[in-house]
């Protein structure tokens, strides 16, 4: 099993957790599509529950024998982002991008440097912003027979002081995970647990607890049910009694279709309630 990212030490529960929850916009659209020469195009669309739209359109060129691929992207807020990747040019395992934005309306720029190196038992990532600060994040996660452990710092380099650290250990096994993260300089501490229990049923949970805004423990438990190879259906709810439920399905090759919905258990005589649907195209 291969070393996961800093961010993806508990990625099983959170994905299952967060994942493929259409409630949290009132629509979205997304068309993928692929040409013979390498180069994907993906545009997205999101209409909120407060009437307001979004979109974004990004294409992709891909040399795989080079290592090199090349990422623009525009959106309806008019700002312009350019990405640039070589992987494993300078080393096995290595990978390099900086990625560049223009915001003409403001005339804001911004040049960002990131590397990252994976190896069989390391996986670390390094990400400076050349121009706000400079700031430097650095995480790394060694593991070993399915147990992991990692850690996270942030570094300003005009005020030479660590503005943030963060640490986790985990273990990954086949058909379970489980986590503990400390955050936000140690003082926001989440625990997950994932189980694949078989080929049809999901289940996970994440309990989160800030030492700063009280004693409180925000808990919030999961599960996804596969119906058949193309639909299924997911289901969680929290501490506070919000739930959640989403069906998928795969309609025809290249077409899902998703459609979700939020409950407040405890206020249901209000219009707090929120629905949402998802499609996606794909060529």
């Amino acid at each position: 099993m291969s070393i996961p990212a800093f961010s993806d030490i508990a990625k099983s529960a959170n994905d299952l957790l967060n994942k493929d929850f259409y409630h949290l916009s009132a629509g979205t659209i997304e068309v993928k599509s692929n040409t013979p020469n390498n180069v994907a195009f993906k545009v997205t669309g999101k209409s909120s529950h407060d009437k307001a739209t979004t979109g974004t359109i990004e294409g992709k060129y891909t040399d795989k024998p080079l290592g090199f691929t090349l990422t623009q992207t525009w959106n309806t807020a008019n700002a312009l982002e350019s990405k640039v990747e070589f992987a494993d040019n300078l080393a096995k395992g290595l990978k390099a991008e900086g990625i560049f934005s223009f915001l003409p309306a403001t005339q804001a720029r911004g040049a960002k440097f990131n590397l990252y190196f994976k190896q069989p038992s390391f996986h670390g990532r390094a990400y400076f912003d050349l121009l706000k600060g400079p700031t430097a994040n650095i995480d790394a996660v060694i593991g070993h027979e399915g147990f992991l452990a990692g850690a996270q710092a942030g570094y300003d380099v005009q005020k030479a002081a660590v503005t943030s650290y963060s640490a986790a250990v985990g273990f990954a096994a086949p058909t379970y995970t489980a986590a503990v993260t400390a955050s936000d300089n140690l003082s926001v501490f989440a625990a997950s647990y994932y189980h694949k229990v078989n080929s049809q049923v999901e289940a996970g949970a994440k309990a989160t607890w800030n030492s700063k805004s009280g004693t409180n423990v925000g808990l919030e438990v999961a599960s996804k049910y596969r119906l058949d190879p193309v639909s299924f259906v997911k289901a969680k709810i929290n501490d506070r009694g919000v739930a959640a439920v989403a069906y998928n399905v795969l309609l025809r090759e290249g077409v899902t279709f998703g459609i979700g919905a939020s409950f407040d258990t405890q206020k249901l005589d209000q219009a707090t309630h929120k629905v949402g649907t998802s499609f996606t195209f794909e060529s």
